[in-house]
């Protein structure tokens, strides 16, 4: 079967001999033959042996403790396939790609492919050519798909993210409950769970849901020594993160909890002269490719963001991650705070918070769990703006947008929100945001009027490369790729974009940009909102969870007489954890104040003038004026010289004009 235009055709990169087979393959040479890597992080190896034996694992490591390699590794020495299920799409292609970098034989199946696609990938499948598919799921919860699956020799299944799975996890998802028909079907085939955050009680959660047999679980200490973890009560965030961030360099996450606060202090920091851009779920694909893009390569200096900028973000050099808005679980902080420092080097998570935020923590719990009466009206709500009539909707498919909804019957967008989810969880419909409708094109023009056109020579290229790759433009519409036809002309996507839009305006094509279509799913005919039943463990189980997580939090922020870490890494199970001698509340007990890297350039150029006309500054006649602050002092340094501003000659360092 011909390879799809536009998905990556393995045939020609491996033989039936090549080094990935099991028979003649070991996880070390594995390792570097596809990652370069001599040695494995600590745990690595552990959990790959025990899953290489056969036996259920629970591998519990850090942000940027190397998740993905304990699976990745093992897939490519076991006799047959791993199935990776995983939350968002949008990741699963980030590390599909990644693995086709390194010619390894990854493929994902997801809504929005084309049959093409699909139908390729299932073929692969069926010979035996693929080691590692990518799955939502969602796509689990399809009978047909699962009968699939017995021929295509399963090895292993990987549970990423694994908190989704426990309902008592900060995000819980119940599609992920649907893993558990994997066990009934392939009994024998060993589960790898895998998590950067989770409770006692979400570990053991995990192990009864996955209906594992004894597993072995690996814990690596959630501590990371090169983040300083900093709490800022102050009146004005605003002016906090202007000076937090005009002080240091480097690249930055700023998180927020509101679409319309990325902009606003996106634009603000860009107003003073700091390179910002935003990210949310409600930008198109394009604009959060672009971004992320720009952010990534160090375009742009400080990524505005909300909580859908988090899974998958692979960049080490993160030396800082601001939280504008307090989080509402330590399990969120710590993720979102872990994308700092990913190559070992000192950097700084900071929450910002002010003594009104903590009335937001009550405010966040009713909005999550709405009263009951609310919940039901939400539902009738839900089905009179679709036009679910009584009895009816069953297994339908709607295009659904609640805050359209919202504005239309004047409804509180997040108890709305809260509403929607609890009714999910009791089985009355699924409600996604990742379905992804690719983008369209037809000519809407005869053949003869376009050959007849006179087009400039991009428009042209376009044209004839449309021609040229897609079947059927003249009599319907047709699934197309603006990245390929991009490679195809030697062109940008966006050059690609715009003249498709051009050409739309002048009625020469019918186009349809791709776009992220959010939908709802009904699961049973509609019933009376007053006849709703939401289970107890649905509802008031999961709302004192909840309200012991935010107090969690709450005292994290607020609670300033012991270590902030080792508060932290208790509410994770980590007991008698030691006081980690830098966060703000270490520092304080110490009399040692937070270093200041304002303070600290300050502090250099009165030492320069002070050795003038010297010019050179002994690094090492530092040390007595900033004791506690050696690694600091080390990495501003860095920074300075980077920046153009000092120049280092191994122990020296010079001011520049």
């Amino acid at each position: 079967m011909d390879c799809p235009e536009g998905y990556y055709d393995f045939s020609d990169d491996y033989s039936d001999n090549d080094s990935y087979q099991a028979d003649d393959a070991d996880i070390h040479s594995v390792l570097k033959k596809y990652w370069g890597y001599d040695n494995f992080r600590p745990l690595q190896e552990d959990i790959i042996q025990n899953v290489l034996s056969g036996r259920d694992t629970i591998g519990l490591l850090p942000t940027g403790g190397g998740k993905s390699l304990t699976f990745q590794v093992p897939s490519l020495v076991l006799d047959g396939l791993t199935v990776v299920i995983t939350p968002l799409i949008s990741l699963m292609k980030d590390q599909v790609d990644n693995l086709k970098k390194r010619r390894v034989p990854a493929a994902c199946i997801y809504g929005g492919m084309t049959r093409a696609e699909a139908d390729y990938a299932y073929e692969r499948l069926r010979q035996g050519r693929i080691k590692l598919l990518y799955l939502a799921p969602e796509r689990l919860q399809r009978d047909n798909f699962i009968a699939r699956m017995d021929a295509w020799n399963v090895a292993m299944f990987v549970a990423d993210e694994a908190h989704c799975i426990s309902q008592w996890g900060y995000d819980f998802r119940p599609s992920y409950l649907a893993l558990s028909a994997l066990r009934e079907r392939f009994p024998e085939v060993p589960f790898l769970a895998l998590t950067a955050s989770a409770t006692p009680q979400v570990v053991a959660d995990i192990a009864d849901k996955l209906e594992m047999r004894s597993p072995a679980i690996y814990s690596r200490s959630f501590s990371r020594d090169n983040l300083s973890f900093l709490v800022r009560i102050c009146e004005s965030k605003l002016d906090k993160l202007l000076r937090i961030l005009t002080s240091t360099s480097g690249s930055a996450i700023v998180y927020v909890r509101s679409r319309k606060r990325c902009k606003e202090i996106s634009d603000y920091l860009a107003g003073a002269s700091i390179q910002s851009t935003y990210y949310h779920a409600g930008l198109e694909l394009r604009e959060k490719t672009e971004r992320q893009e720009e952010w990534h390569s160090g375009a742009v200096r400080v990524m505005v963001a909300t909580t859908a900028f988090g899974m998958g973000i692979d960049k080490a050099d993160v030396r800082l991650v601001i939280h504008f808005d307090p989080p509402s679980t330590l399990e969120e902080y710590y993720q979102e705070a872990g994308r700092a420092g990913r190559d070992g080097k000192p950097s700084f998570a900071v929450l910002l918070a002010t003594e009104r935020d903590k009335a937001t923590f009550g405010k966040r719990l009713a909005e999550a769990f709405p009263p009951r009466e609310f919940i039901a009206r939400t539902y009738d709500e839900i089905c009179r703006y679709l036009g679910i009539s009584m009895g009816e909707g069953f297994g339908q498919i709607y295009e659904f947008r609640p805050d359209e909804m919202c504005e239309k019957y004047r409804l509180p967008p997040r108890q709305v929100a809260g509403a929607i989810g609890i009714l999910e969880r009791s089985g009355y419909f699924v409600y996604t945001e990742e379905m992804d409708t690719r983008s369209r094109l037809m000519f809407v023009c005869t053949r003869e009027e376009l050959y007849s056109m006179h087009s400039d020579p991009r428009t042209e290229e376009i044209i004839q490369t449309l021609l040229r790759n897609y079947p059927g433009l003249f009599a319907d519409y047709v699934f197309i790729d603006e990245d390929m036809l991009a490679r195809r002309c030697s062109l940008r996507t966006d050059e690609v974009y715009q003249t498709l839009i051009e050409l739309r305006r002048s009625h020469v094509v019918g186009y349809i940009p791709r776009k992220r279509t959010p939908y709802l799913y009904q699961t049973i005919n509609r019933v009376a909102g007053s006849q709703l039943i939401i289970d107890k463990n649905v509802y008031e189980d999961r709302r004192d969870a909840m309200k012991t997580r935010l107090e969690a939090m709450k005292d994290f922020i607020y609670g300033s007489d012991s270590c902030r870490v080792s508060r932290m890494l208790s509410y994770f199970g980590e007991k008698d954890a030691a006081d980690c001698g830098q966060c703000d509340v270490c520092r304080a007990k110490k009399g040692i104040r937070a270093f200041d890297p304002e303070a600290f350039d300050e502090r250099l150029k009165e030492f320069f003038s002070m050795i003038a006309p010297y010019k050179k500054l002994d690094t090492r006649s530092l040390q007595p004026h900033f004791p506690h602050h050696a690694k600091e002092v080390a990495e501003r340094i860095r920074q300075l010289a980077e920046a153009g501003k000092i120049k280092v000659d191994g122990f020296y360092i010079s001011e520049l004009d």
